[in-house]
């Protein structure tokens, strides 16, 4: 899984084949509909689709006379799949700091509470319900 994944986030580390992607998932296109929009040659076009081609991204059928290329979406479930177990620890981590400042917060809070309560004068100022 490490080794392909590593081919398809490398295959997508160029901005032109990240654009290739997003352009495929609206539809299949030939190669020369996917080299329209790029001051570059065809052959040029066909080297980024065989990056993505081997990083399991996009596939090349033949019909009649031209060659569609399909974007594989399976490869996006695996991508999916790793980013979201990172996304969920990442989640996780925050929820714990939440956690920690919501403490600090009610400390502070009870600390301010005691404070003006010794200000007032009041005779037994007291922290989260406990005399002092």
């Amino acid at each position: 899984m490490a080794d392909e994944l590593s081919r398809v986030f490398a295959a997508l580390a160029d901005p032109t084949r990240r654009d290739m992607v997003a352009r495929l998932a609206v539809g299949d296109a030939t190669v020369g509909q996917l080299a329209e929009p790029y001051d570059v040659s065809i052959q040029a076009v066909s080297k980024h689709l065989k990056v993505l081609e081997d990083a399991g991204l996009v596939t090349r059928t033949r019909e009649a006379q031209t060659r569609p290329v399909h974007l594989e979406a399976e490869v996006f479930d695996l991508m999916t799949k790793w980013i979201e177990r990172y996304r969920r620890a990442a989640e996780d981590r925050y929820q714990r700091l939440d956690a920690v400042l919501a403490e600090m917060n009610d400390v502070q809070m009870n600390d301010a509470q005691m404070s003006d309560a010794v200000r007032r004068g009041d005779e037994t100022p007291t922290k989260k319900g406990k005399a002092s």
